[in-house]
């Protein structure tokens, strides 16, 4: 199904071929790596615009998007042999979350049954380091899950490098639908709006007298959330309301480690919000010695993330356009939402 109000025929050939001009521009360059992040900040700017349309197509559809995803890959393995961040896993009564730093700043997961030796990984965008930690566990992957289709979310390579022993659904899985390993018990939870297909993966706390722990992909990240890439503000609100739906003890294990940047925007956005300055002050001194961020817990995202606060009146009244004409609540929160997220757009940042 076309993507309503795709441009003209023309347009996307006039289209390709500038983007094509820029992108073999970007690999010779010797300054490339900062001339990258400049085209990305723009086209990320105006994400309504013709270029911006045709690139995300073309990264998402076709061999462009792998290539770039590769040189993504070979650069991160360069610059961090070990991983962007020191990461420290959680060990729960038997099952551990073994958060891996991955590219330049994502995270892919290990979750283990320690009694069965038993594990499920989450997004695995690097499959050498995924496969190294592994080994060092000294387990048996069972299952691959992936959070939506971007090639750091769901790279084909890397499934199918880690795929022999460990089965792959043969079919998507859907809403609510339940991965049992061992103790683990994980559902699915269709969450929409920067992909269309976009999957959160809920780890029950129940069956190990733990937290439950929240996988949350692009959609959700420590003071921040995702980019509406294949939605509109009612779709991502909706998702956003979904989580909020989940335990304040819930952990959430994010896929980028983006909380510095976050929470500089939203200081912005809410300059007295005490929460997140103590979160603030925090996570400075964390990244000061590279280590991870997360978890964060749901309790804590209430009370500074902004993307989870349109309900709050304080807000609404520094940034909101007020009720809808019909005294629509949720019309009131998803505008908020939608200016939130082009402020944060304009926003230096990720």
């Amino acid at each position: 199904m076309a993507w309503q109000g795709w441009p003209a025929p023309w347009q996307w050939v006039a289209g390709c071929w500038l983007l094509l001009v820029l992108v073999l521009v970007l690999l010779v360059s010797p300054r490339g790596c900062r001339a990258r992040r400049g085209l990305r900040g723009l086209l990320m700017a105006h994400s309504q615009r013709l270029l911006f349309r045709i690139g995300y197509s073309l990264y998402t559809r076709t061999w462009l998007g792998y290539l770039f995803y590769r040189q993504q890959l070979r650069r991160a393995r360069n610059r961090y042999p070990k991983g962007h961040s020191k990461t420290q896993p959680r060990l729960f009564n038997g099952v551990k979350v073994l958060p891996i730093p991955v590219l330049s700043d994502n995270y892919s997961y290990l979750i283990i049954d320690t009694q069965a030796q038993l594990a499920v990984a989450v997004d695995p965008s690097d499959p050498r380091a995924v496969q190294a930690s592994i080994e060092k566990e000294g387990v048996t992957l069972v299952a691959i899950l992936c959070t939506h289709k971007h090639w750091d979310g769901r790279p084909r390579h890397g499934i199918q490098y880690l795929l022999s022993p460990a089965p792959l659904f043969p079919s998507p899985l859907c809403h609510q639908d339940v991965v049992s390993v061992g103790r683990l018990q994980i559902r699915a939870l269709a969450t929409p709006g920067h992909t269309q297909g976009h999957l959160v993966y809920l780890l029950d706390g129940e069956p190990y007298k733990g937290p439950s722990c929240l996988f949350s992909g692009d959609l959700l990240f420590l003071s921040g959330c995702g980019r509406t890439f294949e939605g509109n503000a009612e779709t991502m609100l909706s998702s956003l309301d979904t989580v909020l739906g989940l335990g304040d003890d819930t952990l959430l294990w994010p896929g980028h480690e983006y909380a510095e940047e976050n929470l500089g925007f939203a200081g912005v956005v809410e300059p007295e919000n005490l929460a997140r300055e103590r979160k603030m002050q925090w996570v400075q001194r964390q990244r000061l010695e590279r280590k991870g961020t997360c978890p964060s817990t749901l309790g804590e995202e209430r009370s500074y993330n902004p993307f989870l606060r349109t309900h709050c009146l304080a807000l609404q009244e520094a940034l909101g356009p007020g009720p809808g004409p019909t005294g629509d609540d949720d019309c009131s929160r998803a505008q908020l939402l939608e200016e939130l997220r082009r402020l944060k757009d304009m926003h230096k940042s990720k």
